[in-house]
This record gives C-alpha cells, sequence and structure tokens, in this order.
C-alpha cells in the first residue's frame, strides 16, 4: 500500500453529524464500529444482518406493481455468466425508461438486491424499470472482474431492450457506494469503449478515489460509518498492493481518470461527515472543468449512508427528494419515439 502526503488534518475538528441522524448512529455504531471490517470480520459481515434481510422477489414486486424476475446472462469474455435482477412496471404499455444499478457494499459485500427496495419506491410513480447486476466480489475476483461484470449487464440490457420492453435511449446508470464508483466507471468505459449512449449517471455517496487521503478521509477517520480503515480494506481487496499506487486505472478508481469531458450528465450527493465527501465534490468539479453537466448535493451532517439507514430524518427526506427530482427530469428530458 502506498501512502501519499496525508493532509494535516489528524486531531482537527470533525464535522459534527446532524443531530436526528446522530442518534441513530449511535445504535448502527454498536453492531458496526468504524473500521471494523477485516478479513476476519468479512464472512461474518457476507451473512448480513438478521434484522436486515435482503427483499425477496415478492417484496421486490411492491404488491405488483413490477414483474421481477432473475436472469442468467453472458458475463465478460472468458468470464462465468452473470445474474441480471430485472424489475419492470407492471402496467407497463410500451418501452419504458431503465435504470441500471450496481449495488454498494465496499467492493466485498452484497448482492444485486440490496438498495434495490429503495429505488423501486423511488421510481414507482417514474414508470421505469430497473434492472441490478450480480458482480463478483473482492478480495476473490480483484478489478477488472467486478467492474467487467457490470459492464458486460449493462450491454446486455441495451442489446436486449426490445425483449425488456425497455428504451434504449433512455438509459441511466445509478449506484450508492461501491456501486457509485462502478456506475462512474461503467459510465467511462461505456463512452471509451463506443458501448451504450446513457441518458445519466447517478452516482449516489460515490466510492471514487483508491488513495484514501482526501481531507474529509482523514478528518472523519474513526467516526460514521465506512471510516478510513473500512476505506482501505475495500480498495486493498479490489486493487491489493496496487492501491494508492502510481498504476491505477480509472475504471477502478473512476478519480483516476484524465479525461472526465463526453459524459452524461451526473447526478452526485454525499455527506459532509463522511470519508467521500471531498472525492464526490472533487468529480464533480471537475465534470464541471471539462465542460459536462453535474447536480452535486452534499447535505450538512450526513455520514455515510444516512438516507438508507434513517429515512425518516429530515436531511434523508430532503436528499431523497433531490435523488427522485433529478430522476424525474432526466428520464422525463427525452420521450421514446
Amino acid at each position: 500500500m502506498h501512502h501519499s502526503t496525508t493532509p494535516t488534518l489528524e486531531g482537527k475538528p470533525t464535522v459534527p453529524f446532524d443531530a436526528e441522524l446522530a442518534a441513530a448512529l449511535t445504535v448502527i455504531n454498536e453492531y458496526q464500529p468504524p473500521g471494523s471490517l477485516s478479513a476476519e470480520t468479512l464472512p461474518r459481515m457476507r451473512q448480513g444482518h438478521p434484522a436486515m434481510p435482503d427483499p425477496t422477489l415478492e417484496d421486490l414486486s411492491l404488491d405488483g406493481a413490477y414483474l421481477v424476475e432473475d436472469r442468467q446472462v453472458p458475463g465478460p469474455p472468458n468470464a462465468p455468466d452473470i445474474s441480471l435482477l430485472i424489475c419492470r412496471p407492471a402496467a407497463a404499455s410500451g418501452p419504458v425508461p431503465v435504470i441500471y444499478h450496481t449495488h454498494g457494499g465496499g467492493m466485498v459485500l452484497g448482492t444485486n438486491r440490496v438498495g434495490v427496495l429503495d429505488l423501486l419506491h423511488q421510481v414507482r410513480d417514474l414508470n421505469t424499470a430497473v434492472v441490478s447486476v450480480e458482480y463478483r466480489l473482492a478480495p476473490e475476483i480483484p478489478h477488472p472482474g467486478p467492474v467487467e461484470d457490470c459492464y458486460a449487464g449493462l450491454v446486455w440490457t441495451a442489446r436486449h431492450a426490445e425483449d425488456l420492453g425497455v428504451d434504449e435511449t433512455r438509459v441511466v446508470v445509478a449506484g450508492a457506494s461501491a456501486g457509485g464508483g462502478l456506475a462512474a466507471a461503467v459510465t467511462l468505459m461505456a463512452r471509451d469503449r463506443g458501448g451504450p449512449a446513457l441518458l445519466g449517471q447517478m452516482l449516489m455517496i460515490p466510492m471514487l478515489d483508491d488513495r484514501n487521503d482526501t481531507p474529509s478521509a482523514v478528518q472523519m477517520a474513526g467516526r460514521g460509518v465506512w471510516d478510513r480503515q473500512d476505506n482501505r480494506f475495500g480498495w486493498s481487496a479490489l486493487l491489493g498492493d496496487a492501491a494508492g499506487g502510481p498504476d491505477v486505472s480509472p475504471y477502478a478508481a473512476p478519480a483516476r481518470a484524465t479525461d472526465l469531458s463526453g459524459l452524461p450528465p451526473a447526478f452526485i450527493d454525499v455527506g459532509s461527515a463522511e470519508t467521500f465527501r471531498d472525492e464526490a465534490v472533487a468529480y464533480a468539479s471537475r465534470i464541471w472543468q471539462a465542460g459536462g453537466q453535474a447536480e452535486l448535493h452534499v447535505w450538512p451532517g450526513g455520514f455515510h449512508g444516512f438516507f438508507g439507514a434513517v429515512p425518516q430524518a429530515a436531511v434523508s427526506q430532503a436528499a431523497v427528494a433531490a435523488q427522485h427530482d433529478w430522476l424525474r427530469r432526466t428520464l422525463g428530458g427525452a420521450a421514446s419515439t
């Protein structure tokens, strides 16, 4: 692991958590203290929390609003098939927009059902399909396996748009945390490989920078959810000794991309009291500098994943409303022909 010069923020004041969020964080940290992810704890973490099982296909149907299926499709060249969770509005007549979803979990955790229930609630009134990809996880499968799985699923979805009843001109990629980083990476790949034309990229609380040395990463070390030590574990699992060094691909860590021009409009959100604050802000700024379009929200006092963990908090409701509003405007922006 290489370390660049660390900003001198250790021991400096941290950003206070929003009062409503702070109360919940105390409970969350009882079973998931900052820095608790390690090779020893990973198997237990992968089993999930008994109080929060993955949703069933029936749960995901939202009482029949969605037709839900798991489908095996070809993975990347010379790699295993991948599983896509396909959720289509039951009442759809004609092709609908589609959100291609890459789940979170720090590159080492999660399934293609993580985050999908919240997303379906989000887009229920937007008559939009959701396709969520099951990608192979690190450390068993290091880069580029996970992102290539995500890209293969996107290409398959665009190529089979007609069979799926979706509009290939209205595809948005979306993900949270590691999924936000994967969504950004897949967007770069689609541009560079002449792949599917994307209407937008929704990067929620995204994990973008393997260098793990921004002021916010240092300032919030040992605090909140997914702190600097957890982040080091996730990036090391994906990249091994290359993490933080000179030779990391932008398809692994999109913050490494030198050219952010020619990308579809981005939505980027993050909490002010989390590791990823500064890398998310920097990514939005660099999209603007390259002449692109980005909408950036930094939610005051938000810890990592606050809007999913504490949905009743006022700041969480504001964050979810902003996500929904961007999707409504983006998906409504190109009528199907």
